[in-house]
């Protein structure tokens, strides 16, 4: 496969997983808003999904329509969803040969919902759930399209790369989004109810509660989104299938390349796997999160060198 191919369709996959991630957290954070949760802010979301001067991200401040309308349908913030969703169509239409027409009808359909009439209106007249469920729902009828027919080939292999590699960045970062909100104090009696939040963003709530029987404690959480590798979202599963799907490209490496990517991910893998994590230590809860998602932009920027030949 030629690597600017390889490279549209990693980044195709990337884009949309970060709009399916982005998503689901401002869905839980504006519910979160509505509840009248203590202290509730959106500036750590604005500090991390808007490239907006400090002093427009001020103006917006705690109005969550306009939150939203920033992060969601502002094509001048350079993170925003509908900007995520137009990449991914783009890097689609420049690969249409190696993925099917219905993923291409897909995407093509998701970049026309997101800039509808309709989109607009429900985000700026107070029914922004009934919006981001549309988008979500579409996110999922794009994995499903993708998973049901897509040859198992480069191409899937590529993309399943980016998928999960975004994935385990999102978690990375939405655990860390979640514990600067606490200020990385464990202990705060408003803990339980920011982390069952951060469950719901990332869809892992109802098997929490399966497995714990509802006895809520944070070394669980952390247990679930870091370690347990039956959690579709959580870092350590991301990065057993990232491997997974890289392996596959061994035959079709140079060998120096996929030695170097196999040292950088394996590497990952045993950092997240012989974790030991306190919640007494928040320090060093910080300093391994902020580790990992620097171990994973490394593996990323080694696909960009060894791979798709963009040094």
């Amino acid at each position: 496969m030629l690597s600017r191919v390889a490279d549209s369709v990693f980044w195709m996959a990337r884009y949309m997983e970060r709009t399916n991630g982005m998503l689901r957290i401002l869905r839980t954070n504006y519910i979160s808003s509505q509840d009248e949760v203590k202290d509730f802010s959106w500036r750590t979301l604005l500090r991390n999904y808007s490239d907006a001067p400090a002093a427009e991200v001020e103006a917006i401040g705690n109005n969550s329509v306009k939150v939203l309308h920033h992060l969601l349908l502002d094509r001048h913030n350079g993170a925003s969803v509908i900007n995520n969703i137009t990449r991914a169509r783009e890097n689609a239409r420049a690969v249409q040969d190696h993925i099917t027409k219905e993923v291409w009808q897909c995407l093509n359909d998701y970049y026309h919902l997101i800039r509808s009439k309709e989109i607009y209106e429900q985000v700026s007249s107070g029914d922004p759930v009934t919006a981001l469920d549309s988008l979500i729902h579409h996110g999922m009828l794009y994995h499903g399209t993708v998973d049901i027919t897509m040859a198992r080939g480069e191409a899937f292999n590529y993309l399943n790369i980016g998928k999960f590699l975004e994935r385990a960045v999102l978690s990375a970062d939405m655990l860390n989004i979640k514990l600067t909100e606490l200020d990385y104090d464990l202990q705060s009696p408003v803990e339980v109810t920011a982390l069952r939040y951060l469950l719901y963003s990332l869809s892992g709530y109802e098997l929490y509660l399966k497995t714990h029987r509802g006895n809520f404690q944070t070394e669980f959480v952390l247990e679930q989104v870091i370690h347990n590798e039956h959690f579709p979202h959580s870092i350590s599963y991301c990065l057993k299938q990232l491997f997974r799907y890289f392996e596959r490209l061994e035959t079709e490496s140079l060998p120096e390349s996929y030695k170097q990517l196999e040292f950088l991910i394996g590497k990952t893998m045993n950092s997240v796997k012989y974790s030991s994590l306190k919640t007494s230590d928040s320090e060093g809860l910080k300093n391994f999160l902020r580790q990992i998602r620097q171990e994973l932009l490394s593996i990323a920027a080694a696909f960009n060198q060894y791979y798709f030949g963009n040094s």
